[in-house]
């Protein structure tokens, strides 16, 4: 049977989605069968981390509107054999979904993925509510900001409240410079805000950057700081 995680933020910009696209990679590339589900509806951005943007036919409304068959909404990413996708829809208003039908769903795909990973809309709205249906954990990611610490707060105790109880979140896009001057909130700050566990840092690295935008996923080049940093992230996680 499979776990759903989450992937939730407070505020958008923190780097959620590049986050979700190099966990589900760092996973599969384990041997672990993974599925990505874009949650962002009718602002969709996993398909391009990913590359595969000129793949997707049918989405998550799709399926949860009954429109297609969960096989067909899922598009593999050839380069690693055990990842797929099942993206958003392009339009919000596409279709009527609820939690039960998010629910329902969840359970289906953990019947053959080992990890459904769920990149949720930012912020705490139904868009969270929906995302959130089925997730077995959360994880939240933030970068240190006084604005993303306390939205990433209030992101924590929503999901607290919709019954996700296992939850951790990531430090994401530390500028080293910026944070030696206690211009920006300290690790120590960020904990004494945020309840859940610390899974990890991220510094920022341009490369990261460089590397989501053109859909290559920065952990497919091994060797190298920010894949080890992934994994180690990975496996606190799971």
């Amino acid at each position: 049977m499979g776990k759903v995680i989450l992937v939730a933020s407070g505020k958008g910009g923190v780097g959620k989605t590049v986050f979700t696209t190099n966990m589900g990679v760092t996973l599969a590339q384990q041997g672990k069968k993974v599925v990505l589900i874009d949650m962002n509806m009718g602002l969709r951005n996993l398909d391009i981390c990913l590359g595969l943007e000129s793949k997707i036919v049918y989405d998550v409304a799709d399926v949860l509107g009954g429109m297609c068959r969960i096989k067909q909404a899922l598009v593999r990413d050839r380069r690693f054999p055990q990842l797929y996708l099942m993206s958003a829809a392009q339009y919000k208003e596409k279709v009527e979904m609820t939690p039960l039908h998010m629910k329902v769903l969840c359970q289906k795909l953990k019947k053959n993925f080992d990890y459904i990973i769920i990149d949720a809309p930012a912020g705490i709205d139904d868009g969270l509510s929906l995302a959130a249906a089925g997730a077995d954990s959360a994880v939240i990611v933030t970068v240190p900001e006084y604005a993303a610490v306390r939205d990433a707060d209030m992101v924590d105790k929503e999901l607290l409240e919709l019954g996700v109880k296992e939850r951790c979140y990531v430090v994401n896009k530390l500028k080293l410079e910026l944070f030696y001057t206690e211009l920006v909130p300290s690790l120590n700050d960020i904990a004494e805000n945020l309840k859940p566990d610390i899974a990890g840092i991220i510094q920022y690295d341009e490369n990261i950057h460089i590397s989501s935008n053109n859909g290559i996923p920065i952990v497919t080049q091994e060797g190298t700081y920010i894949q080890e940093n992934f994994s180690n992230i990975v496996k606190r996680i799971i």
